[in-house]
């Protein structure tokens, strides 16, 4: 072997020890992927995104990537699970913790609202993917876990409407005008960053005080 090509095979190994991480632990390494796949979906969308792209991305080859996952559909599906359990965590928090249905509410809506800024990856691959894509992943965890945390939502609302405080006399149309109200707040301000919005937390609790004050009869 020459030396140009003893110097281009050192070079080779050299790069390829520095891109390559440790292995950790499986869970820390399994929430790499998870990280690095929210990332990659949103840059490149779901067809461009590849089980490589994501492997190079936290420095694993794509066999190892795939003793943790089948496939992109179901790192995707996987990504929208967790999503929801931890929303659903947090209204199950807010339930036991508060007595009151309106200020359950607004606390549903705050923490939602605060969720969707500080996760803007995980939003959008949960409530703004494409249905073509969705069906990969996002879809089926959409309709088993995404009812259960609009169940929480409406089940305050329920209360309300049993106490008659609804304006509209319907919990479950409510329980949707409160959600899409605040989602396309979260929405607009994470898919349009070019607008000079003000600060998004704020406006969407602004959003969930104003539902309140045109949707729910004061005591």
């Amino acid at each position: 072997m020459s030396s140009i090509a003893r110097d281009r095979t050192s070079v080779g190994v050299e790069k390829s020890s520095r891109t390559r991480k440790p292995k950790g632990e499986g869970h820390s390494r399994r929430a790499e992927m998870l990280a690095a796949a929210e990332r990659i979906f949103v840059e490149h969308g779901y067809e461009g995104a590849t089980i490589r792209k994501i492997a190079d991305e936290v420095g694993l080859s794509s066999t190892a990537l795939y003793m943790h996952f089948a496939d992109k559909g179901e790192i995707l599906h996987e990504i929208c699970r967790e999503t929801f359990e931890k929303l659903i965590a947090s209204n199950r928090r807010i339930l036991a913790d508060t007595a009151d249905a309106e200020q359950q509410l607004k606390r549903m809506l705050d923490a939602y609202v605060a969720f969707g800024f500080r996760n803007p990856n995980a939003y959008r691959l949960v409530y703004l993917t494409r249905p073509i894509e969705a069906r990969d992943g996002a879809e089926t965890a959409a309709q088993q876990l995404g009812a259960e945390l609009f169940g929480s939502l409406q089940s305050v609302l329920d209360r309300l409407q049993a106490d008659g405080r609804l304006i509209v006399p319907d919990a479950r149309v409510s329980a949707q005008l409160f959600w899409a109200g605040v989602h396309g707040v979260v929405s607009l301000i994470i898919t349009k960053p070019y607008f000079e919005w003000g600060d998004g937390e704020a406006l969407g609790q602004a959003m969930g005080a104003a539902l309140l004050r045109g949707l729910i009869e004061p005591v």
